[in-house]
């Protein structure tokens, strides 16, 4: 390991054992984080994968009421029908923080139904308006699951980066650090020596 290109003083010493003493508490510190960033990521993989789970389920069985009531339903009236909103939803997005990583929170708010649904009964099969109906009740689910893997995602950036930090830390600065103080000790050591040396031969001429 290459070590610091610092003068062998005692006042060089002192500044870095402070700075190996602030890069080791600093590893820790990044260690334990990192450890728990991983134990919520866990937590929140296994949630989205539920909620992924249903959400592809529930949107399947939609797709194919879709399908059927399409199949029952002239084509015009079907594609009038399926697009005209039955529901005005506005979303309320904010920020929470998770182990110090600013993820989204999105909320859906003021959701307001029309009277029924947005066609006329009698132009409409009634497979149309069991579509219609598992669409809106499936929404707020593909909300929360954009949100959940949105999280996923800015996590593991966070937990990568992090993870760098701390092999940074353990395996380049540290080792570093500890050569050069081992280094300077050495060199303060034979110094010391030479200077004893010194004395003596000046005490054995007198």
């Amino acid at each position: 390991m290459a070590r610091l290109n610092v003068n062998p003083t005692r006042m060089e010493l002192k500044k870095l054992k402070a700075r190996l003493a602030t890069a080791t508490r600093g590893h820790k510190l990044l260690k334990d984080k990192s450890d728990e960033m991983v134990r919520q990521f866990s937590l929140i993989i296994k949630q989205n994968k539920l909620l992924r789970d249903e959400v592809e389920k529930e949107l399947s069985e939609t797709l194919r009421q879709f399908s059927v009531a399409r199949s029952v339903t002239p084509a015009y009236r079907a594609e009038t029908a399926f697009a005209m909103p039955s529901a005005v939803v506005k979303a309320e997005c904010e920020v929470q923080s998770v182990m110090g990583v600013e993820v989204p929170k999105v909320s859906l708010i003021n959701e307001k139904r029309s009277d029924g649904l947005p066609y006329a009964y009698p132009e409409i099969t009634s497979e149309a308006d069991y579509s219609v109906e598992k669409a809106s009740a499936l929404l707020p689910k593909m909300v929360a699951l954009a949100e959940t893997e949105k999280k996923v995602r800015m996590l593991a950036d966070e937990i990568e980066r992090n993870k760098r930090r701390v092999n940074a830390l353990e395996y380049v600065m540290i080792p570093q650090l500890e050569e050069t103080i081992k280094y300077i000790k050495s060199k303060l050591d034979e110094n010391e020596r030479a200077a004893v040396i010194r004395l003596m031969k000046v005490k054995s001429k007198q």
